[in-house]
């Protein structure tokens, strides 16, 4: 059931049935999220879990109908990165295996940035450039220093309006949705209350870069579906 799910968002999936058979396909090629049930014949998936930190740092999220409190705490100290409770809806594994892999790629274009080898290619459509800084028409975003600046003038983001504002330059040019923003700048799980609390950080946004220059929109809605920045990321130094 789970493989359909991702498959039907183009994922491409492996499934296995055991704890062995998971470390053996894990071993044989390299896989950017691997998702674990606790339960599993032979091999729990703790165990799993825990031989695969040994050797990667890739993302690990525990599906389980299992929701103690301990069960979710010791996931976690075994080194997951996230806990789903069983049953779950197929929008909210979506957009936490979309949030998780997004992490993953900003990691891996941090890594090539700053030399530390940790990654593969960049965002699609940023050019090399200075680490850390991208630009999107006259807008710029210092993710390191966290400063953004439009037009030239430094803008005051808030912590979660910076986070958002970053996260929807690096994919200027496509629409992130509400639940994708939340997962990745709250680093929480999204529920119906979550989406209050984007649409206040857009708003923010908005009034700010409106500060300097109201007759631009740069932060556009897409009615149902997100948030968007038109144009291409590309990183830039000053």
């Amino acid at each position: 059931m789970v493989a359909r799910m991702l498959e039907a968002e183009c994922y491409d999936v492996t499934a296995c049935y055991s704890g062995g058979e998971a470390l053996a396909l894990f071993a044989a090629e390299p896989y950017d999220l691997v998702l674990l049930d606790i339960m599993m014949p032979g091999m729990d998936g703790l165990e799993v879990c825990r031989q695969i930190r040994q050797t990667s740092e890739v993302p690990i999220v525990f599906l389980s109908a299992k929701d103690e409190e301990t069960d979710k705490v010791l996931g976690l100290l075994m080194g997951a990165d996230d806990y789903i409770v069983k049953p779950f809806r197929q929008r909210e594994l979506v957009a936490r295996v979309k949030a998780r892999l997004r992490r993953l790629e900003a990691s891996r274009s941090a890594g090539a940035a700053d030399g530390s080898g940790l990654g593969r290619a960049g965002d699609e459509g940023a050019d090399e450039g200075a680490p850390g800084i991208r630009r999107v028409g006259d807008l710029e975003i210092n993710e390191r220093g966290h400063v953004a600046h439009f037009q030239g003038v430094e803008v005051s983001l808030a912590p979660k309006e910076f986070g958002v504002l970053a996260m929807l330059v690096r994919n200027a040019g496509a629409t992130v949705s509400a639940a994708e923003l939340y997962e990745s700048v709250w680093e929480q799980s999204y529920d119906k209350t979550a989406n209050n609390s984007v649409m206040v950080c857009i708003r923010g946004i908005r009034r700010k870069l409106a500060e300097v220059d109201s007759s631009m929109d740069v932060v556009h809605t897409v009615w149902g579906v997100g948030y968007k920045i038109e144009g291409s990321a590309t990183k830039a130094g000053r």
